[in-house]
């Protein structure tokens, strides 16, 4: 028997009974059965004994940028159908566009489908303010290259699951009205809309007698009205009759034209609480993770109304916490954000990847300024997995599950380059320097294959990508022809003794210190000399610590650069 404790609820779970955790979202607090926490969820799902293809799904509704965190849901879920999957299941892992929303407020920021992030004034932001109210599907483009704005965001989902190289199926919430595949439901709750409001009552105010669990869309001015608008039912025609009311949109009223109407169920869109509830019943949904926003909100709703109003069971659901992005939450309004696409630009895929295998129950920081440590720690969950490949015993840890989820299995560890050793190199535009100083730094074998040097080098550019958007110690090129410099007596004779000191091996911290004692025996000020060291290996006045980045340096190069000889 496995027991789990929610530390902050005081409840206590016992894994091998489903019923204790059915509607709980917080099945990963506290101790797990497995290393690897996609494995442990893995568990709660098959206890239920699902029918094949296991449904697991993510969603969002369309607003501004389709940012790093909103891949949450769809990265979660593959770690968890992967490990489904491992176990002989078929998995089918489905994203709700919920494109039928209405859209509330303009978006500070937009991106492009090749993921350049934007301002108003740089598209035709009138397409969102003339259609605040109206479905994200009615809205036109603001690129101008897709159907809808509601498209263009979907697509921007779908490119950055591509690039993660995670097979997922999107679907439209807008298309599913429209084809009636939630006719069914729909009826089901207007039918039942007493028993409906009743529980929906029990954990959201302003539920009164006339409230009906359905949204009209106008077809006068098309905007999406309130649950209030409905003034009858009729279910044998499948319709309802409103009137076009105002709508509250956070801190501004979106004012309703008053028109009279009558509209199908394909003619409108169910209330959110209903909605999420009616998906997993159409979908099949057997899983879904989601953020600790909805896992106090709407999740406990949701799962009463399948269970009380629908008759069904709601999914295994799993809440995680949010990312911040360089310790400030992720704002897809306001444009506070990084998208998969530029994320790729400076981390290669499977670093990514791992970011999203860490515990979803703890908070995560996403630092683009600290790219570097999140690349180190890749390298070392890298080497554990082959490490403990190469144990006779074969006993795995979380590295042993879940690196092959990240990485296609390899039977040689690939050669990874220190990140920071990598944006060294990539001061220099010269390919056959940047292998020779790798392999005198001996991070390149000198067995090594023609191809898995190519590989190794390839983080170089990642590397330089980081550097200079974040215009750290590294962004700084190297001059690849001695600079045209000349310098004093006594600054040639230092540069010439410094010159020895690195020939002799040195490591960095005794050049700098060196750097130093040999102004100072040179009765020259020691800025002078770093200042003549960055002249002519960057031909500027100033660089990066100097002695450390000498050290890196192929040594032959940086002798003869020191003594003026190319």
């Amino acid at each position: 028997m496995v027991s789990v404790t929610d530390p902050e609820r005081g409840e206590s779970h016992d894994f091998s009974r489903v019923e204790d955790v059915n509607d709980d979202p917080y099945i990963l607090a506290g101790s797990q059965p497995h290393d690897f926490w996609a494995e442990s969820v893995a568990d709660v799902i098959d206890k239920r004994e699902p029918d094949d293809p296991i449904v697991i799904k993510g969603g969002i509704s369309p607003s501004g940028v389709p940012h790093l965190g909103n891949m949450n849901e769809i990265a979660r879920g593959y770690f968890v159908a992967e490990a489904l999957r491992e176990r002989g299941r078929t998995v089918r892992q489905i994203f709700t566009a919920d494109d039928r929303d209405p859209l509330r407020k303009i978006p500070r920021k937009l991106a492009d489908l090749d993921g350049n992030v934007v301002g108003l004034g740089e598209v035709d932001a009138s397409a969102l303010g003339r259609n605040l109210g109206k479905p994200y599907t009615a809205i036109p483009d603001p690129f101008g290259c897709c159907e809808s704005y509601g498209a263009h965001f979907s697509n921007l989902i779908e490119r950055s699951a591509e690039l993660l190289e995670i097979p997922v199926e999107t679907v439209s919430n807008t298309e599913r009205y429209e084809s009636g595949a939630f006719d069914d439901v729909i009826r089901h709750l207007l039918e039942h809309r007493e028993q409906a409001r009743n529980v929906l009552g029990q954990y959201q105010e302003k539920v009164d007698d006339d409230y009906i669990p359905f949204r009209p869309i106008c077809a006068e001015c098309g905007h999406v009205t309130e649950t209030d608008a409905v003034r009858s039912v009729d279910l044998d025609a499948g319709t309802v009759e409103y009137v076009c009311t105002d709508v509250e949109a956070g801190e501004q009223t979106i004012e309703g034209c008053g028109h009279e109407g009558t509209a199908t169920f394909h003619e409108g869109k169910l209330p959110w609480r209903f909605e999420w509830p009616a998906q997993w019943q159409v979908l099949g949904v057997d899983f879904e993770p989601f953020g600790k926003d909805h896992a106090e909100g709407s999740w406990p709703s949701g799962a009463d109304i399948t269970r009380t109003v629908l008759d069904d069971s709601p999914p295994v659901p799993m809440a995680y916490e949010w990312f911040t992005l360089d310790g400030e939450p992720f704002s897809s309004s306001a444009g506070h954000v990084i998208m998969v696409q530029d994320v790729l630009e400076f981390l290669e895929p499977e670093v990514l990847r791992y970011f999203f295998t860490k515990d979803p129950s703890r908070a995560r920081d996403f630092s683009i300024e600290r790219a570097d440590q999140l690349v180190d720690e890749f390298d070392r969950f890298e080497r554990t997995y082959f490490d403990e490949h190469a144990r006779e015993d074969e006993t795995m840890d979380e590295a042993g599950t879940a690196y092959p989820m990240i990485v296609e299995a390899a039977s040689d560890r690939p050669i990874r380059l220190p990140y920071t050793f990598a944006a060294v190199l990539g001061m220099t535009d010269d390919s056959e320097l940047r292998e020779k100083m790798a392999r005198r730094q001996e991070h390149i074998p000198e067995d090594a294959s023609e191809s898995a040097v190519e590989a190794a080098l390839g983080r170089v550019e990642y590397a330089r990508t980081w550097a200079e958007r974040t215009d750290n110690a590294y962004n700084y090129r190297l001059a690849t022809d001695l600079p045209d410099v000349s310098f004093g007596g006594d600054t040639r004779q230092a540069l010439d003794e410094l010159a020895g000191v690195v020939e002799a091996g040195h490591d960095g911290e005794e050049i700098q210190s060196e750097i130093f004692e040999t102004a100072r025996e040179h009765d020259l000020d020691p800025g002078d000399l770093f200042t003549a060291g960055y002249r002519l290996f960057f031909d500027t006045e100033q660089g990066p610590k100097l002695g450390p980045f000498l050290a890196e340096l192929d040594r032959e190069f940086v002798v003869r650069r020191l003594r003026r000889e190319g």
